[in-house]
């Protein structure tokens, strides 16, 4: 299947209203959610209106083989300006100060760059397999639609984690709060020092997912501010499978930000105003492909958080050097000056809708002690220090919850740094 391109063109004000009343009557029929039939038109109509204020008027659109619509946005015009911080922001034009990177021997160098090689070439992302590009000046954002909204618990709660129910846990303990159903399978640095930044070359996989409203995911967090107050920041990014968010269980790339303990600030993505996206090749929300297999060809994906010493912005690369776009040091408190922890690894919903723990899978789905091309992992962890270097991260410390449900076991090694195997099927004999 190819890519269909159109460009924009103008309606009358009286075709638009005509379109709408279209478009909020598809919906109506097209639906086939039980707890979708009773929609009112008043609902559609607030729906329709936060559609207008984040699906931004596009230059040109992209149809994606996986049925997603990208839409060609002028970076000036994209969601992030709307912010009520970043209404005088100029978006960054200079390149940030990238983190250096340390030499490495001839022969590690050679091992690393051919499994980088490796990666360039397999993983991307679906939209522009044929080579379709937005154009000079414009950024591709993934369209959200009436029916992703209708998924999510509320208008209020699309695009958005789930806030903590109860932050209660050691207090050198990571961002990990199992009682509102989130389990995690993480590696992650002491809380004493200070932190500019993180990267990590991170496996991508399919793993299933039971029900709609849960999700399975493997990121990279960035964090900063009070585990047990409502002043936690965090910059977010990685790979997850939403059925809820995206419609779908195609693994995706993801970003996520708060500035509040995930209260009321930040969201996934582009969903709200915040990341400032500069990258004209990479849409956040949009597949990756293809996807490892058990015991087959193996793919990842590299993730670079760090923050500009020169602005101050937090930066995100992908893939092979790579500039996506950053977060404004504006949104912060706390991760305006630096980051106090990073934590690398998977995290699952576990609604326990049967009463019984979910089989929504982590990772590939099997325990870390599987292995490589068996378990998922994450390698060659690194932070980025005061003087805006990459350095290889020496000690981790592990947490899982459910040692019976996901785990975690890391390493080390010449190639691969210090890494992680990571996962697990979720309900199983041992885990009820």
């Amino acid at each position: 299947m190819g890519f269909l391109v159109r460009k924009r063109g103008f309606l009358a004000p009286l075709l638009l209203a005509l379109l709408l009343v279209q478009r909020l009557s598809a919906v109506v029929s097209a639906l086939n959610y039980t707890s979708y039939r009773q929609v009112s038109s008043m609902r559609l109509e607030r729906i329709q209106r936060h559609l207008d204020k984040i699906n931004k008027p596009p230059v040109m659109t992209i149809e994606s083989p996986d049925g997603d619509i990208i839409d060609c946005v002028h970076k000036r015009k994209q969601p992030a300006l709307d912010h009520p911080l970043l209404r005088n922001h100029k978006i960054q034009r200079d390149p940030p100060e990238r983190p250096r990177v340390k030499m490495l021997k001839e022969d590690d160098k050679t091992k690393k760059s051919n499994v980088e090689e490796g990666v360039i070439r397999g993983s991307w992302q679906m939209w522009h397999r044929n080579g379709t590009r937005c154009p000079k000046g414009t950024v591709p954002i993934r369209r959200s639609t009436a029916h992703d909204v209708l998924r999510s618990k509320s208008l209020f709660d699309f695009g958005k984690k789930q806030a903590p129910i109860s932050l209660a846990r050691r207090k050198d303990a990571p961002d990990v709060v199992s009682a509102n159903g989130h389990e995690h399978a993480i590696a992650y640095t002491g809380s004493s020092q200070e932190v500019y930044g993180a990267k990590a070359t991170i496996n991508v996989w399919d793993p299933s997912i039971q029900v709609v409203n849960e999700f399975s995911l493997s990121q990279i967090w960035v964090l900063s501010g009070s585990f047990d107050g409502s002043d936690l920041n965090s910059i977010e990014a990685g790979w997850q499978v939403s059925p809820e968010l995206y419609g779908d269980s195609r693994p995706r790339l993801f970003t996520y930000w708060t500035s509040d303990s995930y209260q009321a600030t930040g969201c996934y993505n582009l969903l709200c105003s915040g990341f400032v996206q500069t990258n004209s090749r990479v849409a956040i929300g949009a597949a990756i492909s293809p996807v490892s297999s058990y015991t087959g060809n193996q793919y990842d994906i590299s993730i670079l958080i760090w923050k500009d010493p020169k602005l101050g912005n937090w930066w995100m690369g992908f893939g092979d050097n790579t500039l996506v776009g950053y977060w404004p040091a504006e949104l912060f408190t706390h991760l305006a000056n630096h980051a106090t922890m990073v934590e690398w690894g998977g995290e699952v919903v576990n609604s326990r809708a049967n009463g019984e723990h979910t089989s929504t899978q982590m990772g590939s789905g099997n325990f870390a002690e599987d292995g490589f091309g068996k378990a998922s992992y994450f390698r060659n962890l690194e932070i980025v220090d005061s003087d805006n270097s990459l350095t290889a991260v020496q000690s981790i410390s592990t947490l899982a919850e459910n040692i019976n449900c996901y785990n975690i076991k890391s390493s080390y090694s010449n190639e691969w740094g210090t890494h992680f195997y990571y996962g697990g099927p979720g309900s199983n004999p041992l885990c009820p």
